[in-house]
């Protein structure tokens, strides 16, 4: 399987120019796609709980492949492209799965740890409690933003582990350079949403700091603005890592990229206003693996198409779908928001 450089057939429509039109007007104007899910809540190996949304309707046959969806920062099953996906499978035969960061999804986690940019450990058991339950069933999986980013370190770093359990992986604007696109998000209009990220993770984390008392700073939590300050304060010290950059630096996927050995396609926009193009991977730093593509636009998780339609042709790229489970989805399929 040689490595490429895929060209991209995505043009993003004339009338959302810009990089910035094209991540907010789909997340936050368009009409998402309709779902009905199944949860479950799972026990973790150490004694904590996620949640886990099942698209329906379910397969019936076990066998029937899997497409797990690994959700963005603050992100859950009900983020406009975890909708656009789930749909997609539960019209395509596929058995569609969204597995929450903890803490995520609405449902608050026992320990004071969240979630982080890297936590290979966490898909480790994900993934093989999923075989567990369905033994012959191919998996897939899609992970967008973060959860991207999670899903190419686990990949780079596990290698014919992560191939024995996976059958293949798409990753939609991953930011693989955690520092490099750090100087992106804090430059500009692209301060929103930096600003947006916080909002959210500052209630969970003075919420924790209740739950938790004496462990965290109660009013250094409350002056965060930015997101460096929130890792350098939360996520790094109770990961382990001696503050943000050391975090950041250890958790970007870009360095393990040669280590892929399952069919991988990273997927970027080059007018993305948070990952930015600078950090994004030549083909010289990918393994064989690994498919690149590129457009020219799309924004962030945008990819937009046409108004007032829900539907994954404005959220991916029709081949996207047909690599992982082409057998199940037919690509001219469109998927309406009522």
């Amino acid at each position: 399987m040689p490595m490429s450089l895929a060209a991209s057939e995505y043009r993003a429509p004339w009338w959302l120019p810009g990089g910035h039109l094209q991540t907010i007007v789909p997340a936050e104007l368009f009409p998402k796609a309709k779902v009905i899910y199944r949860r479950e809540i799972w026990n973790t190996p150490d004694d904590d709980i996620i949640a886990v949304d099942w698209s329906t309707p379910e397969p019936i046959d076990p066998k029937a492949p899997i497409m797990v969806h690994i959700h963005g920062l603050e992100g859950s099953s009900n983020s406009h492209y975890a909708r656009a996906l789930m749909a997609r499978c539960g019209q395509g035969g596929v058995r569609g799965v969204v597995i929450h960061y903890r803490g995520c999804g609405g449902v608050t986690n026992k320990k004071l740890r969240a979630y982080n940019a890297a936590d290979a450990a966490e898909l480790d058991w994900e993934f093989a409690r999923l075989r567990e339950l369905y033994p012959e069933a191919p998996i897939y999986a899609m992970g967008v933003s973060l959860g991207a980013n999670n899903l190419l370190f686990w990949a780079g770093t596990r290698g014919e582990d992560a191939a024995k359990l996976v059958s293949g992986i798409v990753a939609v604007c991953a930011p693989l350079d955690l520092v490099g696109s750090s100087h992106v998000i804090r430059k500009g209009f692209s301060r929103i949403y930096d600003l947006n990220f916080i909002s959210t993770m500052k209630k969970k984390a003075l919420a924790k700091a209740k739950r938790f008392p004496g462990v965290l700073d109660v009013e250094k939590i409350k002056k965060i603005r930015w997101l460096w300050q929130f890792d350098d304060l939360f996520t790094a010290p109770i990961f382990g890592y001696k503050d943000y950059m050391d975090y950041w630096t250890k958790c970007s996927s870009k360095p393990h990229l040669g280590g892929i050995r399952l069919p991988t396609l990273v997927l970027n926009a080059k007018n993305d206003p948070i990952v930015g193009n600078e950090v994004l991977p030549m083909i010289q730093e990918v393994s064989k693996f690994v498919t690149l593509e590129y457009p020219a636009e799309g924004g962030h998780c945008g990819f937009p198409r046409k108004p007032n339609e829900g539907s994954l042709r404005f959220l991916f790229p029709r081949p996207l779908m047909s690599l992982i489970f082409p057998r199940y989805v037919q690509p001219e399929t469109e998927l309406k928001c009522l």
